[in-house]
């Protein structure tokens, strides 16, 4: 039986351990960042597949973020101010951004490119509850890669029956997920790609 309550959920992810819990877009499968490797392993999925860093807030993600401005900024402050107006109309919500990584990103997270990174707050109370105390973390979809996202916490454990996730009770009062993957939009150096259309409508 791998379903936990809330806080043996936040202390298995804090040792190590693959973990999933509700978000606002489809149910996540988490790690650390230096545990990475075990989100592909679990997924069967391609190192050319990047995770995405999800965070409780914001000023919890910028640190793993850095801009480019030819100013000699080292964080890029006209990039900053640009991708801080985004976040700031639609976070917690579905949008992840792909931005310049920082060095804190570790390389497993985006092996094939690990120069970017994609971050991502979410709307919803249980997922940033679990995120504020436990970092930011890997995360993804829960699903075989390739097979479409598991809605539930029963079908992901029967999927994953070593991951763990929530007893039911511990989040029957949240408003279900939309069941949408996020829009991901990458930072280009000038303006903004979509890269994939999803929960959020995205004109830029």
């Amino acid at each position: 039986m791998t379903q936990v309550f809330l806080a043996d959920l936040i202390v298995g992810a804090r040792a190590g351990l693959l973990v999933s819990f509700p978000t606002d877009t489809v149910p996540a499968l988490a790690a650390l960042p230096s545990k990475a490797e075990l989100i592909f392993a679990a997924k069967q999925r391609s190192q050319d597949k990047p995770l995405i860093l999800m965070g409780a807030s914001a000023e919890d993600l910028w640190p793993y973020v850095q801009g480019s401005d030819a100013c000699g900024n080292p964080f890029g402050e006209r990039e900053f101010k640009i991708w801080q107006e985004i976040t700031d109309k639609y976070w917690p919500g579905g949008l992840t951004l792909v931005l310049p990584a920082s060095n804190l990103v570790p390389k497993v997270m985006n092996p094939t490119d690990p120069t970017t990174i994609g971050i991502r707050v979410p709307d919803s109370a249980i997922a940033r509850s679990i995120l504020s105390q436990t970092g930011p973390l890997a995360t993804t979809s829960a699903n075989v890669s390739g097979q479409p996202p598991l809605q539930t916490m029963v079908e992901i454990e029967q999927q994953f029956p070593e991951i763990l996730t929530l007893i039911p009770t511990e989040f029957q009062r949240e408003v279900g997920a939309g069941g949408v993957p996020s829009t991901v939009a990458k930072w280009t150096g000038m303006n903004w790609q979509i890269l994939r259309q999803g929960a959020i409508e995205l004109n830029l």
